[in-house]
């Protein structure tokens, strides 16, 4: 192959695509599909934009995918035409006006006469660049996603064996990827060296495995959770059993944080960690950092609730519901109401005024990111009764764009960027703010950041980036 290695090491582009998406994989099991489905269910917080899977019958490589919601596009789907005993899947979250059905996964191809498909969550820093050296030289790309640079890099390094020529296409590139991709014979599971997002390994028996970006999908379809696939490690299971090569080392581990604060659910392990219970702490350091003297701790339902468990423990202040949710809004509903976009947060979130009047309120969040949203809630608290309303965030304040797989917005955007800690406060109408410091945060974890990706807070990104 005859990449211009040369211009593999620039900075890439910033509107390059973000997003945060779910793999899922199967091996062996008479109901490859249907395991797959709820398993992808489990996970439809990764991605809501679109769905799909790949199954193999021992022959051929069967693909179903679509545009929306996983029981959407699977909606009285025909589980026949989807037959085998393998199968992998995908959930994804796209970037606003790329979310074509082209880009969805998973993406199936034939690679030198043997088909392949592939389920991918991450994001490549050096896409651009790779994108336009394969391009010269004659590769016809179908979509935008980075996804499809993996499907051409193999095809370009050829070999009759696909999985074991993936590790010199891996060699070219750069970023976050945790994988799940299946031919007719095997099912192969991938981490980047740096371990960006998580991947793990679970089994129904000796014969019958199981991958997946989160350990919620293990339980739901009641396969044992065995380890994580470690950062720079392939692993392949087919008619042999399990195997397992490590085809890079990094001395930099860099796991996203933000899994833990926001992404996975909270009934996941990941990276080693009970999310529900890394939530807690995180309260609960907060609490240390920056008490209050109030009535009640609430949350912001739901990304706040575990964080304020742990804020109302170790403050002794009262944990409620301040605030109720409406479970049932969904896209479908807000979006034929352009005209009444106001009423957003009202729709979603509703205060419960008979507890509220008069009172001091703690207001636990888990990230303030452009401020808008923590500006109406507290609004509507102060509408409801409130007396006093203090906001207290779960994360550090973020100062930067994320280029390894999540969608956030630009730099400019973030409201940390452009105000001080007074100026925040301010602008959402709290009678007072305070964040998570990063060293709480890892306090919380019992970690050592150097073992994880905080750039959206500190700007210590793990790669060069365009920033």
């Amino acid at each position: 192959m005859s990449l211009n290695s040369r211009n593999l090491n620039v900075d890439h582009d910033k509107s390059s695509w973000k997003e945060e998406c779910g793999v899922f994989g199967v091996w062996n099991h008479p109901q490859a599909a249907e395991m797959t489905y709820l398993g992808l269910y489990a996970m439809q917080h990764r991605g809501q934009e679109s769905a799909g899977i790949v199954t193999s019958d021992g022959e051929k490589l069967h693909l179903h995918k679509g545009l929306g919601l996983v029981s959407d596009v699977f909606d009285s789907y025909k589980w026949n035409d989807l037959p085998g005993k393998s199968a992998i899947g995908h959930v994804r979250y796209s970037t606003t006006g790329q979310n074509l059905l082209i880009n969805a996964q998973p993406l199936k191809a034939d690679v030198r006469g043997k088909p392949i498909a592939l389920a991918h969550n991450g994001n490549l820093v050096n896409s651009l660049e790779l994108r336009e050296n394969l391009q010269k030289q004659g590769s016809l790309f179908q979509g935008t996603s980075d996804s499809e640079i993996f499907l051409h890099l193999l095809s370009r390094i050829g070999g009759d064996n696909w999985s074991q020529t993936l590790p010199q296409a891996l060699e070219w590139v750069q970023g976050a990827y945790s994988m799940a991709w299946m031919g007719v014979d095997r099912l192969v599971a991938i981490r980047d060296p740096m371990g960006f997002r998580p991947l793990v390994i679970g089994r129904f028996s000796d014969s019958s495995w199981v991958v997946a970006s989160e350990t919620c999908a293990l339980d739901l379809v009641g396969a044992q959770y065995v380890r994580e696939v470690e950062p720079g490690e392939i692993v392949t299971i087919d008619s042999r059993g399990l195997t397992s090569t490590q085809f890079k080392k990094s001395s930099k581990k860099a796991a996203c944080v933000f899994e833990l604060i926001y992404f996975s659910r909270p009934d996941s392990q990941t990276f080693g960690h009970h999310v529900y219970e890394a939530r807690k702490k995180f309260g609960e350091s907060l609490a240390l950092e920056s008490p209050v003297d109030a009535d009640m701790v609430i949350p912001v339902p739901d990304s706040g609730v575990a964080a304020a468990l742990g804020y109302a423990k170790q403050s002794g202040i009262p944990f409620e519901w301040g605030i109720v949710k409406n479970g049932y809004v969904g896209r479908t509903f807000i979006q034929p109401l352009q005209g009444m976009r106001d009423l957003g947060v009202q729709i979603k979130l509703n205060p419960q005024k008979a507890l509220l009047k008069g009172k001091r309120i703690v207001v636990i969040d888990d990230s303030l990111v452009r401020g808008t949203t923590s500006k109406k809630i507290i609004q509507i608290l102060r509408d409801a009764g409130a007396q006093e309303v203090h906001l207290r965030i779960a994360s550090p304040a973020t100062v930067s764009p994320c280029y390894y797989g999540v969608d956030t917005p630009e730099k400019s955007e973030l409201i940390a960027t452009q105000m001080d800690l007074e100026g925040i406060r301010k602008y959402i109408g709290a009678d007072s703010l305070a964040y998570l410091t990063l060293k709480g945060l890892f306090k919380g974890l019992g970690e050592n950041e150097e073992t994880f990706c905080a750039a959206c807070f500190n700007e210590k990104y793990p790669t060069r980036v365009n920033t």
